[in-house]
Formats: C-alpha cells, structure tokens, sequence
C-alpha cells in the first residue's frame, strides 16, 4: 500500500500510475486477441458477431467499472484520513453489495439476451453467435464485478501493481486458450467467450483472497462493521452517478450499433476492429484518469489541495504522451492495424474500420484533456459537474451520429466523435478551473 499524500506529486503519480498503464496495455491486448483470432480462424462474420454484441457487453462492465470508481473515492479518502476501521467497512460493504448486484443483473441478463440483440437490429446472419457469446459473457459477470472491485480496492490504497500481476496472467492465459478454443477446437465465437470467461474467474478468486489475506494484516484500535447502510449509501453518492455515466455511455453505443448494423455485417465487422483499437486508446486514458481520482481522493482527505493541481497537469503531461503513438500508427497505418483482425478479401469491412478511426485518432489529445479534468472532478466527489459534461458528450455524440447519416453515410456517424468529445472538453476543463473540487474554494 502507498501512501500518495506525500513526495514530489509528479513523481508520485508517474510512479502510481504506470502500473496501472501496463495493465490496461496487457487487459486491452487479450480483449483484442478475441477479435484478432475470431476474425482470422472463424472468419468476417465471427468477428461482426462478438462486435454486434459488443455495446450490450459495455453495459455490464460500466456497471462494474462504476461500482470500482465509488468504491475507490471513498477508499481512498479514509485511507488518506488514515481512518482505518471505517475504509475496512467500506471495503466489505463494497464486497457484499457488488456480489449481490451482480447475481441479480446475471440473471435478468440471461433472460434478456434475445431481445437486446433484437432491438440492435442484428443482421440474421450473424445473430445466433452474437446471442451465444453475449450469454456466456453475462454467465461470468460475478467474476468480472468482483475482479474490478478488487482492482478498484488495490489503487485506493495506493497499490498498482498488484492487479498488474494478476492481469498479466489473466491475459496471458486468455490469449493461449483463445487459440486452443477457437484455431485448434474449432468453437468459434463460443471459445472466445469461454476463454475470457475462464481467465476472468481465476484472476477473480485469486484477486479476492489476496485483497482479504491483505486487509486482515490492517490493525484497527476499533472494531469494523461487516456491512454498513450508512457506508453504502456513501459509496453510492459516487458509484450511482459513475454507473449511470458509464451506463448512459453504453446505452448510446448501443443506438450508435444500431445505426450502423443498418449498413451490413461488413459495415459492422470494419467498425467492431476499428472500435476495439480505439477502446485501447481510450482506456488507456481512462486508466490514468482513476489513477489521478485516487491521487486527488487521499490528497483531500489529508487536506493537501494544492497537489491536486500539480496532479493534474502530469496526468495531462502522461495522457499526451500515450497518445502519440496512437495517433502516429492510426493516421498513418490504418490498413497495418486493421489487417490484424481482417482477411484480405474483407476489402469492405477494412475501409470502413480505417475512415473511422482515421476521423477520431487525432482528437485523442482533445478526449485526454476532458478525461483528467474529469479524474480530479470525480476524485473529489464533485459529480454534478463531471456528470453534465459527460451526459453532454454523450447526447451531442448520438444526436449527431442519427443526423449525419442520412446525408454522410458512415463518415458522418464517425464525424459525431470529435464533436462531441471537443465540447465536452471544454466543459471539463472549465469545471476544473473554477475550482468547484477545492475544499478551500467551497
């Protein structure tokens, strides 16, 4: 555990946050690895049939991302207090809570699946695949709800490398049973999703008993609840607006899939490639983002604002220089990155995936501003504002996208992007800078 209320704050969270880089660089290499194989061993539709279902999955990861940033604040800011007994009740309420959440979203997920495909307008050709994997992916929800709670745990506590290790091996395993499932058994769009159903679970229960054997070593003068209503009610100040960020995010996407399943499953195979590198790129962001709302949660808590600001421009300083390797390899060799997932003959699907992320990979700087304005908003509980410029992008992002293609076609379902990203943006960075975050302001 690391405490990040002390040290040159440059420093400090370079050291904190790259880690945490690493890992989203291992978690997004294996969510790539199932497009790549299921595109290159069991061909265009394959691929178009994990991306159709591929908004309906983000909706119960953004429920457990969510659950991960509320959970994290409040972690964060007790243990920056260093009041002990009260963050070990936060950290067993999150725990108890999110296993039930999880159960019951399972459940209605595999009775709803059907009719999300439905109302996405999936082609027939590609909807039974599309269906089956989204089963198994909701099948394994617990593992994955958990798994991001106990990561969100890890770096409240100032420890990034711990869900490196854990991710790591998730990644690798999922990788190498991806090949055995889909090349050499032949399951198709099944084996990708048992594989990440299998690597997901144990990197899970490993994660769990870890964090548990990891909290019981934390000596308290006072007894800690197992569960708290009061707690949770805390956490749900942070994690009920974050869920329904993430949420909303998700469900845009799904009428932004929508849209274009209208276009054809070569249409659908280009986009779900070309989504899967910019999902890379913009976690990659959004993983400095939580690191810099942890830094700004025990900074707070430890009434130390003014390293707050010195936070928030090295996590600008950081996101710029991730970005530029994104930019160079998406601007300049497209058909490079998009061959990784596309046979040859699939000359439809590739011009499509490489006008889109042609359009929105040189905006990224622009994303990366809006996403660390955001990190020290959310880190400081100020959810009002990162909500409105977030349900802005969101909004402007899927108006946009309905109004442009009629007259533009896919370009200008690609054009809603930079738009809505360049005014929330600006949103972002002037909630920051009117200081609505800083104790001493208020």
């Amino acid at each position: 555990m690391k405490d990040l209320t002390s040290g040159k704050p440059e420093i400090v969270l370079w050291k904190f946050s790259i880690p945490m880089f690493v890992s989203v660089i291992f978690q997004q290499l294996y969510n790539i690895a199932d497009s790549v194989i299921a595109g290159k061993f069991a061909g265009e539709d394959a691929l178009a049939a994990v991306g159709a279902s591929y908004p309906i999955t983000m909706i119960f990861m953004a429920i457990a991302i969510g659950s991960n940033i509320g959970s994290s604040v409040v972690i964060s800011t007790l243990f920056g207090a260093k009041q002990y007994h009260k963050m070990k009740t936060a950290i067993s309420t999150t725990l108890l809570s999110a296993a039930v959440l999880s159960v019951l979203l399972t459940i209605g997920g595999l009775f709803g699946t059907s009719g999300l495909m439905k109302m996405i307008r999936t082609p027939e050709n590609i909807f039974s695949d599309g269906a089956l994997y989204l089963r198994i992916y909701i099948g394994g929800f617990l593992f994955l709800f958990l798994y991001n709670v106990c990561t969100g745990v890890f770096t409240s506590l100032g420890d990034s490398k711990t869900p490196l290790y854990f991710l790591i091996g998730s990644s690798i395993g999922n990788i190498v049973l991806d090949y055995i499932f889909v090349a050499d058994f032949k399951w198709g769009v099944a084996g990708v999703a048992w594989a990440t159903f299998l690597a997901q679970g144990v990197a899970c229960v490993l994660a769990l008993i870890t964090l548990l054997k990891r909290i019981q070593k934390i000596q308290t003068k006072e007894k800690r609840e197992w569960f708290s209503g009061k707690m949770l009610i805390k956490i749900g100040k942070i994690a009920v607006p974050s869920i329904l960020q993430q949420s909303f995010i998700s469900v845009g996407n799904i009428f932004i899939q929508r849209l274009i399943n209208g276009f054809g499953s070569s249409v659908i195979a280009g986009y779900s490639a070309a989504i899967k590198l910019n999902t890379f790129a913009i976690t990659s962001f959004t993983t400095l983002s939580n690191g810099l709302s942890s830094f700004t949660a025990q900074n707070l808590g430890a009434e130390k604002p003014e390293r707050v600001k010195k936070g928030f421009r090295a996590g600008v300083q950081m996101a710029f220089l991730v970005a530029i390797p994104f930019v160079v390899l998406f601007v300049l060799f497209p058909d490079t990155m998009l061959s990784l997932f596309l046979k040859e003959e699939s000359q439809q699907a590739k011009e499509a995936g490489q006008e889109f992320i042609k359009i929105i990979s040189p905006f990224y700087f622009v994303i990366s501003v809006k996403l660390m304005a955001d990190g020290v908003l959310r880190g400081a509980g100020a959810m009002k504002q990162f909500m409105i410029a977030t349900f802005l992008d969101l909004a402007l992002r899927v108006i946009l996208a309905f109004i442009l293609a009629t007259p533009y076609g896919t370009r200008g379902i690609w054009l809603s992007w930079p738009i809505g990203w360049a005014i929330a943006a600006i949103i972002s960075y002037v909630f920051y800078k009117k200081g609505c975050w800083d104790l001493k302001k208020k």
